[in-house]
């Protein structure tokens, strides 16, 4: 079988069994579906030095959730990838930017939702936190548009319009009282 020239079809993710043990693989491009499987993902939630976050809203031509507004990035670590080498790859990769102080705030996050289309986001899903210096250098592909904001704000947005937001944006909020302050 030749493989396909889309880099998203090529690209594999980690599916997982219901305790959350890998049981094999499959191609990110044909995964979500409206059966999506149990799969490994991570989310990032960067933050710069005077404390703001950076919220990203989704390229439209994302699958899933496009044009919504979502944490700073997320990902899906490949077969065998140091999870935190995943989510530094990612930054480069969405972003453009390096990170510091990358610590895991949610290790045992788990979400399954459905998009408006049918598509199902079905996930095991670690919630790291992290700072940079960096310019932000946004992927046209995986960002519509990008912002600093201060976290006590966005909890207020969320809280007014989750609709506008990833699901689980909204969710990780929510299981993270101290958002926004530093080791937390």
């Amino acid at each position: 079988m030749a493989l396909s020239s889309d880099p998203a079809l090529r690209e594999r993710v980690v599916l997982l069994d219901e305790s959350g043990a890998a049981i094999g693989t499959a191609e990110k491009g044909t995964v979500h579906s409206d059966r999506t499987p149990l799969h490994l993902a991570f989310s990032c939630h960067v933050f710069d030095h005077d404390g703001r976050v950076l919220v990203a809203r989704r390229a439209l031509g994302k699958a899933t959730w496009p044009g919504v507004w979502s944490n700073s990035f997320c990902g899906h670590p490949a077969p065998g990838e140091d999870p935190q080498g995943a989510v530094r790859r990612r930054a480069r990769t969405e972003l453009g930017i390096r990170l510091d102080g990358l610590e895991l705030v949610q290790p045992a996050f788990r979400y399954r939702a459905v998009d408006a289309s049918g598509i199902v986001e079905n996930e095991v899903c670690p919630v790291y936190r992290a700072t940079t210096a960096d310019p932000v250098a946004a992927n046209p592909d995986e960002v519509a548009e990008w912002r600093w904001a201060d976290p006590a704000a966005l909890r207020t947005a969320v809280a007014a319009a989750p609709f506008a937001f990833s699901p689980w944006l909204v969710l990780q909020l929510e299981a993270w009282p101290s958002y926004g302050r530093a080791g937390t």
